[in-house]
């Protein structure tokens, strides 16, 4: 039977345990918001630790930022539909994918002047990587169900890879591995970059729809964000499953970061999950850091250990047509934002 004097030490207990486990995290938090406004939506984020800036798609624009203070330093145009970004520092080059025009767009990392065009030959080119081990670059056509490979000193395109399904964000290992996920199939597909060849694709179930992926290269562990707010956390030797960390709700992106173990989900609802990697086969959730709604894609710069979320505010969605049915919210012009989370 509980005393008094039993259930107050055991209330305590409990609480300095809650306390303890919260103090425990990393205490990722809001340091700052940059107001960057104009108009239109967004898509991927890439962080350049090297030349501390931040690129942000824009819809037909990149709009590039310094990432220490938020000051526009550059602006990458004619990129009709773009998705995303991929830099190749050893070639000063930069990429872009656009998706309207079913082209990339290859620049000059310094002075972000595009010098051409590259037809990928697919539809919607949407993520885009440079893989350093082939030195190619790589987009994948999601409404054409393939991959596109360009080499990244010559611009030129060098073959295309048929995919089971449509494609979302993409990894490499660095070593001559590319992973992809299948959104529609909920699966992993793991990729040969100088073959130009499927090496395996794996079913992520429990895991369904996965967009956002990243990979933590030593231990050779792959994190997928998943639709059903969870993140498959995935052997990339064998396409197993480990572990499904619950995270916030409408998931883009996730990032890992290897100087301090973390794994990051960027969640629409306005979290940001962060998980530790306290083993390569044991992870734990020891953070949900508030953000703001709609910040569900993100970039991490690696060395300073920041990271980096847009959103802006919502307006009432348009009228619902026989062509777009389930129309999204409309953008509040200038309240775009960029979030900067670090501890």
């Amino acid at each position: 039977m509980w005393t008094k004097l039993n259930l107050s030490v055991f209330l305590v207990t409990l609480m300095l345990a809650g306390y303890a486990s919260a103090a425990s995290g990393p205490g990722y938090h809001v340091i700052t918001t940059y107001k960057v406004g104009g108009e239109g939506g967004w898509d991927y984020l890439l962080a350049d630790p090297d030349m501390h800036r931040l690129y942000i798609s824009r819809g037909t624009h990149v709009i590039v930022i310094d990432s220490d203070t938020g000051k526009t330093v550059g602006d990458i145009a004619d990129t009709p539909g773009v998705h995303g970004i991929a830099l190749a520092p050893e070639f000063g080059r930069g990429f872009t994918s656009n998706g309207r025009e079913g082209t990339v767009s290859i620049f000059d990392i310094k002075t972000l002047a595009t010098s051409n065009k590259v037809k990928v030959g697919g539809e919607n080119p949407d993520a885009i990587i440079y893989d350093p081990a082939s030195k190619r670059v790589f987009t994948f056509n999601g409404r054409s169900h393939d991959s596109t490979a360009i080499d990244a000193a010559t611009g030129k395109v060098l073959g295309m890879i048929k995919l089971d399904g449509k494609p979302e964000f993409a990894a490499s290992d660095g070593k001559g591995e590319i992973f992809v996920n299948i959104e529609d199939k909920s699966e992993l597909t793991a990729i040969d970059p100088n073959k130009l060849e499927i090496k395996a694709t794996w079913p992520l179930s429990p895991c369904t729809e996965p967009s956002g992926l990243s990979i933590d290269r030593e231990h050779r562990r792959l994190f997928a964000g998943c639709d059903n707010k969870m993140m498959a956390v995935v052997d990339a030797d064998s396409g197993k499953v480990l572990a499904t960390p619950a995270i916030g709700e409408g998931v883009d992106a996730t990032r890992y970061d290897p100087g301090t173990g973390l794994a990051f989900a960027s969640c629409g609802e306005g979290v940001l999950t962060v998980i530790k990697e306290e083993s390569p086969d044991r992870f734990t959730v020891v953070e949900n850091v508030p953000t703001q709604r709609g910040a569900r894609t993100m970039a991490l710069d690696t060395k300073t250990h920041k990271v980096y979320t847009v959103t802006a505010q919502f307006g009432p969605p348009p009228a619902p047509t026989a062509e777009n049915p389930h129309p999204y919210r409309s953008i509040v012009p200038d309240t775009f934002v960029v979030l900067v989370l670090s501890k």
